[in-house]
């Protein structure tokens, strides 16, 4: 395959993956006001986590809610809102449409055009529960449409590889708000405030119903900690999207005969979820385990575009 191509379904899938995900941050910082008293610092951190806080600030300056939420939505502005990473991913798939199925073409440009109208002004705060809905909706027709007609072929496996990394980017970034942006005070760890505050976690990556069913009704810090970093069942953890990628990556070195440095680095990430444990991770420091994490998939992205010559 082409390198131009295979970044093209890579992107494509990124793309798409990073939409969704704008707009958990998005419903994390909603469920997050609700829980202690108003703040704008709140809205700077969610704007640090999804690092798009420096363009923000150059064109407006005072972090308010009703701003950070359009830069994050809808801004042509921010390359990473979730119009512009939309439009994206339409013309990347646009650009692999020998690649990919009708359907999934057909799914993209219905996700483009769907959001086009939804997000053509400001979104009312009494519509952005429906709203961030609908982003995630249209993401998973994509991702169903891929599922139920794409040959599990090199070309679907730059798809799922693109997804995977933007998934793994996203939860580690979302469990990151918890030590930026939850908690008012270190009294408030272990309080009424701190569970509800790590179940607001759990529902902004729609983990809420699995975690129940695994553990139980009481939230309990430490377990969904374990739950999204570790649990290989939860497709949002980082030992699953991790997993995924070693995986996806092996299927392309048997199609092609060919072993790079990216499968080192991925077997590398995967390590870090399955050589340590919750206490373990907790005892050093939730933030440096994340930034680790987080430095890691950033290496492996660079390194997958590097040995499959996606700019050539």
């Amino acid at each position: 395959m082409l390198g131009k191509t295979a970044g093209g379904l890579y992107w494509m899938s990124r793309y798409l993956e990073r939409s969704e995900n704008a707009s958990r941050l998005v419903e994390a910082g909603q469920r997050i006001a609700l829980t202690r008293s108003a703040h704008e610092d709140e809205w700077l951190s969610i704007l640090q986590t999804a690092a798009c806080d420096e363009g923000y600030i150059q064109k407006y300056g005072e972090v308010t809610r009703e701003l950070a939420v359009d830069w994050m939505l809808r801004d042509p502005d921010n390359p990473s809102s979730v119009m512009s990473v939309v439009s994206q991913a339409r013309q990347n798939a646009r650009m692999v449409r020998t690649a990919i199925t009708r359907e999934v073409w057909e799914a993209v440009n219905q996700a483009w055009m769907t959001l086009k109208g939804a997000l053509a002004r400001r979104v009312p705060e009494r519509d952005l529960p429906a709203v961030l809905a609908l982003v995630r909706q249209r993401a998973a027709f994509v991702r169903g449409a891929m599922h139920g007609t794409m040959l599990r072929n090199d070309a679907y496996d730059f798809a799922r590889i693109g997804t995977f990394i933007e998934r793994a980017d996203s939860t580690a970034r979302i469990l990151d708000v918890k030590y930026y942006v939850l908690l008012p005070s270190a009294l408030a760890v272990g309080s009424n405030l701190d569970n509800v505050q790590w179940e607001s976690i759990l529902r902004s990556v729609s983990a809420e119903g699995a975690y129940r069913m695994t553990y139980g009704q009481d939230v309990r810090p430490r377990e969904i900690a374990h739950f999204l970093i570790f649990d290989t069942r939860m497709p949002r953890s980082l030992a699953f999207c991790a997993g995924k990628l070693v995986d996806n990556l092996a299927y392309l070195e048997k199609d092609y005969g060919e072993t790079h440095r990216s499968h080192g680095l991925a077997g590398e990430l995967c390590g870090c979820t399955a050589g340590s444990n919750v206490d373990q991770v907790v005892e050093t420091g939730l933030h440096e385990f994340i930034q680790d994490f987080l430095g890691r998939a950033f290496r492996l992205g660079a390194q997958i575009e590097s040995d499959y010559r996606f700019h050539e």
